[in-house]
């Protein structure tokens, strides 16, 4: 971290077993704030490290910010670097399939004996019950919960375009890590957390159930939806889409004046909002004839400091340049082929200072000798287990 970022978690200590998108992200966030993480990778390095298409900015967005060392968890002395690390941490965070880290004698139960203070975070595809023992990705979450059918035309579920499920359930993961750190601050003892895919998404649609028990009336898709306001869309404009949105009374006011719909504003009919939502299919053809006749620039210039909602359709390259972006919404990270790229931080302000501070990702194993030191290991021990192949040289 840099001397001007915030640390409030500044002291703690963690030690991650993760791999993908889920498990990385609590880690991410974590040493984000300032823990100090230990990312136990398998001998070789994550294969994370080495997907492709989709898969290959995984590794350098949720993996900063961590030291890296190598353990083969097959082995005695492999399992016996892991242990001697988690007796001295506050927090684990695991995501593999449930009953991966038992079978290695990585359990809550069997660890918080020797660290009853051991904060145990599992991020998992479900929470207890029938399904618990399923697989799950971010894909399969997304279809079985709701969301995909939300996200894409009536008859065509479609996932949404970025990892959300994986990264919300990685962020309720520390929520429940945050507090339990709080609540150790009062017991004196740790307790495991467990945080789920499938349970992250039906809350993310929690709104379209309620919107069910409220009205009687199953909620439609996204792209075939009622909106609650009559103008909430994207405008074809001479040049790009923008979006606009219109959603209150006093806006309808401003943005009839601001683009000289002196007839509509004169309709004393639409001066409500269910009342123009009504009229809708009265409404949008002017107002879409209307935003067709100005470049998408001309049209942000006049919304611009308005008040009312607006967007230009940006595409996820777009962000690099963006200017608001480049007052501390991205940070320096060194990949680990030494690459200089810019990456989104953790989107946070503390005390007037963003989270943010150039960064190196790590090469697998690379830490390995100051994480054996720190556990006072002499040279001998560690030259020892590297020879074992129970800890994997650093690349």
């Amino acid at each position: 971290m840099s001397e001007t970022a915030p640390t409030p978690l500044a002291g703690i200590k963690g030690v991650e077993f993760t791999h993908m998108v889920m498990g990385p992200t609590v880690g991410h966030i974590l040493a984000g704030l300032g823990a100090e993480i230990v990312r136990i990778e398998p001998i070789g390095g994550d294969r994370t490290r080495r997907l492709l298409g989709s898969g290959a900015g995984y590794f350098p967005m949720y993996n900063r910010g961590k030291q890296s060392i190598c353990l083969d968890l097959k082995s005695e002395d492999g399992i016996a670097v892991a242990k001697d690390l988690i007796a001295g941490a506050d927090i684990l965070v695991e995501n593999f399939r449930p009953g991966a880290l038992d079978r290695l004698g990585l359990s809550y139960e069997a660890l918080s004996q020797t660290n009853p203070r051991l904060i145990y975070c599992s991020e998992k595809g479900f929470l207890p019950g029938p399904y618990e023992n399923r697989t799950a990705l971010d894909e399969v979450a997304q279809m079985m919960g709701g969301l995909a059918y939300m996200t894409g035309p009536p008859g065509k579920p479609l996932r949404a375009g970025a990892s959300v499920i994986d990264v919300t359930g990685g962020m309720f993961g520390v929520i429940g890590v945050l507090a339990a750190l709080e609540e150790r601050h009062r017991t004196g003892k740790g307790q495991k957390v467990v945080a789920s895919l499938f349970e992250t998404t039906i809350y993310l649609v929690g709104q379209h159930m309620a919107q069910y028990a409220v009205t009687g009336t199953p909620a439609a898709p996204m792209p075939a939806r009622v909106s609650a306001w009559a103008i909430y869309d994207v405008f074809e404009t001479k040049t790009d889409p923008v979006f606009i949105g219109v959603v209150t009374d006093a806006l309808w006011e401003k943005f009839c004046k601001l683009f000289g719909l002196d007839e509509l504003w004169a309709d004393e009919s639409l001066r409500e909002n269910n009342s123009r939502v009504k009229a809708r299919d009265q409404i949008m053809p002017q107002i879409r004839e209307l935003i067709g006749q100005f470049t998408a620039e001309e049209v942000i210039a006049k919304l611009d400091g308005t008040g009312l909602p607006f967007a230009p359709i940006g595409k996820p390259q777009d962000m690099f340049d963006d200017p608001h972006l480049a007052t501390g919404g991205l940070e320096d990270v060194t990949l680990d082929n030494g690459t200089p790229v810019r990456l989104p931080t953790v989107p946070l302000e503390m005390s007037g200072k963003r989270i943010g501070s150039p960064q190196k990702l790590p090469t697998p194993g690379q830490d390995a000798e100051a994480v054996l030191s720190a556990l006072g290991y002499d040279a001998d021990k560690v030259a020892a287990l590297k020879q074992s192949g129970a800890v994997g040289e650093s690349s």
